[in-house]
Order: structure tokens, then sequence, then C-alpha cells
């Protein structure tokens, strides 16, 4: 477990990558780091590890790191396996549900519209796959939770990749919609909004075109 500056570093490079300031295929230059956050190339070399072990980044022999770049196979694959787990996960959450976690997922829900009416869409689309992640917490399977965790955050570099249009993002109804089925404790509608949603955002993705990253890190990353 990384501890000190590493895990600081780890933080703010993968929050920077969710929130889409990093695009998939940026280069991340362990001098340029080191400079920028005033850290050794050791602390950046062992936050780098493990972002790769998280498959947020791509080490590549005598090339360096760069973040994690989805083909475009990937990209429907993960949205399959989605489909498949998210739905049943929707189902056991509606018969799991409770006050506090119908709050939770509430607040989710403003974080996420107050980002998007501040033009944060890079903050909002972390917020929307947080909401996701939260659902399969609350449906108390952890197994299943961690695989939907680690899709969800490989769904946040396909999107930056491939996204055509806002609504890649979760659209502002689909989110209330499940959160009413959740509240109603109706698992078959919550089930089939899942599957709806998860369809959408699949639709909303360009799987032919690729982004083109920024280059200048202490553009993007500058304190």
């Amino acid at each position: 477990m990384l501890k000190g500056p590493s895990a600081q570093l780890f933080a703010s490079l993968s929050l920077a990558i969710h929130e889409h300031k990093l695009l998939p295929g940026t280069k991340l230059g362990e001098d340029e780091l080191s400079d920028i956050y005033k850290v050794s190339r050791t602390v950046v070399r062992t936050a780098l590890q493990a972002l790769s072990h998280s498959e947020l980044v791509e080490l590549k022999r005598n090339r360096g790191a760069f973040v994690s770049q989805p083909t475009v196979r990937e990209a429907r694959e993960v949205f399959e396996a989605r489909a498949l787990l998210e739905p049943r996960t929707a189902r056991s959450a509606a018969e799991r549900m409770t006050e506090e976690a119908l709050e939770r997922l509430e607040k989710h829900i403003s974080a996420e519209h107050d980002a998007l009416a501040a033009g944060q869409s890079g903050r909002a689309l972390r917020l929307s796959g947080q909401f996701h992640i939260e659902i399969s917490r609350i449906a108390d399977q952890s197994t299943i939770a961690g695989f939907i965790e680690r899709l969800v955050a490989r769904s946040s570099l396909i999107i930056a990749l491939y996204w055509k249009r806002q609504s890649a993002l979760c659209e502002k109804h689909a989110h209330h919609a499940l959160v009413d089925a959740l509240r109603r404790g109706d698992g078959a509608d919550a089930e089939e909004l899942m599957k709806s949603h998860l369809l959408d955002i699949l639709s909303a993705l360009d799987l032919r075109e690729v982004a083109q990253p920024a280059i200048n890190l202490k553009d993007i990353l500058g304190q």
C-alpha cells in the first residue's frame, strides 16, 4: 500500500486521469512529474507503477509511462461486461436499499449536477462513475463490486477517447430514474433502467475516432 508522497502523487494523477485533464495516450515523463510535484524520481516511479497496476497507466519498455489508451475492441468488451453485471447488481441493490444508502446516492446526483452546471464535465464524469460503483456496493456483492469498479475506471478512459457528445456523461434523468426505482425497492425496474442506461452511454461513443492527447504536463498539472 502506498504511503506519503507516492500515495499523494498517485491520488493526484488518478484524479487528473478520471477527470480527463490527462487524456489517454499522454506521456507521463518522470523528470517532468518530478519537477511539477517537487518530489524525487523514485517517488514518481513508485506512483506510476501503482497506476499501471490499476490499469490507468501503461509502462512501455524503453519509452516510459503513458495514460492507458483502450482499443475499440476493449471499449466494446468493457461495456459488454458492464451490461452483464450492472443490471443484476441494480436489482440486488433495490432489494437491500436503506434510507442512508438513498441519501448517499442523492448526494452523488446533486454533486454531479453541480459539476455540470459549473462546466466541469470531467468532474461530473468521475462522479457519475462513482454513482455506479456505489450501487454495486449497496448490493453487498464485494467480488462483483470490485469488477465493476475496475470496469468503470476503464470506461472513464474509453469515454475520454471516444465520446461524441456531452451525453456520454450520464443523463440527468437516468440516475434520477434509477434512484426512484431503488427507493421503491423495484428490482425489475432498476434492472431494466440500468440496461437501457448503459446502452445510452455506449450509443454516445464514436468507436472510430481517437482524441489527441495534450502533451504539456506543466500546463495541465502545474500547481
